[in-house]
């Protein structure tokens, strides 16, 4: 890793250390269903992954591992990964207060071979997780490399469409393509924007192109590939809700691609 991303991996561990104190108490994340038996896990992914039970899966970037330990309840045996070791502290405060048996290991994800020695039956990742990080051969070769043989990756992601638009989504202002490192001065969350934070992030827009082609060159043969106009998860501006929790860009209806699904298999 370079200075220079050692840099930008460093403050954003700090900007995720800090959302912590203010994401386990929004009711953006519910922890308070959860910890009473809520599944907090969408339609998409669980219709699109299916059954999971008695299977192995690894989570990369899991924050502070809701949707592990959902997959968990569901029957499967869940490693989830984060860098943030405020998030793992909490995931696993959690896992042991609900009495399940996800385990939880603080590592960048380009870091995670040096972490952990294992192979599993699918790798999952989850809605803004790309975007922190630059290189998506380096990411598409952790992916492969914890998979089995015929082994499923799995993932649902917000579009890289959206993160073209200036935060109202009034107009164009980043590139769709992964030209430059983008960098915010971040003034609050999507889980409360009410509460200040006042930090830099840097993140990077991922093409589909960018993304499908590192699966290809990795081993992976992409099975299904889904887009949706709606975030099941209301965590931008200007939104408006039509059904149960399906958020659609206001003004943008049908029109614009929000979030999309990739199933891939290790050949």
């Amino acid at each position: 890793m370079s200075t220079r991303e050692e840099k930008y991996f460093a403050a954003n561990k700090e900007n995720w250390n800090k959302r912590i104190s203010i994401h386990k108490d929004s009711s953006f994340y519910d922890v308070e269903s959860f910890k009473v038996g809520k599944n907090l896990l969408n339609s998409i992914e669980m219709s699109e992954l299916g059954e999971v039970s008695g299977k192995s899966m690894l989570h990369l970037q899991c924050h502070f591992g809701l949707d592990s330990m959902s997959w968990s309840r569901l029957g499967a045996k869940v490693t989830g990964v984060d860098f943030s070791e405020e998030a793992i502290h909490l995931a696993n405060e959690l896992n042991q207060e609900v009495k399940l048996d996800a385990r939880f290991i603080t590592s960048n994800v380009y870091d995670l071979k040096l972490n952990l020695d294992e192979k599993f039956d699918i790798v999952f990742t989850s809605y803004g997780v790309i975007g922190w990080l630059p290189d998506m051969n380096r990411w598409a070769d952790i992916i492969s490399h914890f998979l089995k043989p015929e082994g499923i990756f799995y993932m649902v992601e917000f579009h890289p469409v959206i993160w073209m638009f200036d935060d109202e989504f009034k107009k164009i202002t980043y590139s769709y393509f992964n030209d430059k490192v983008i960098e915010i001065d971040q003034e609050s969350t999507y889980a409360d924007k009410t509460t200040p934070l006042n930090l830099k992030e840097y993140s990077w827009n991922h093409s589909i192109s960018e993304v499908l082609k590192a699966l290809l060159d990795h081993g992976l043969k992409i099975q299904m590939f889904n887009e949706y106009d709606y975030s099941p998860y209301n965590c931008f501006n200007n939104t408006v809700k039509k059904g149960d929790r399906k958020y659609y860009i206001k003004g943008y209806e049908n029109k614009l691609p929000v979030v999309y699904s990739v199933k891939a298999i290790k050949d």
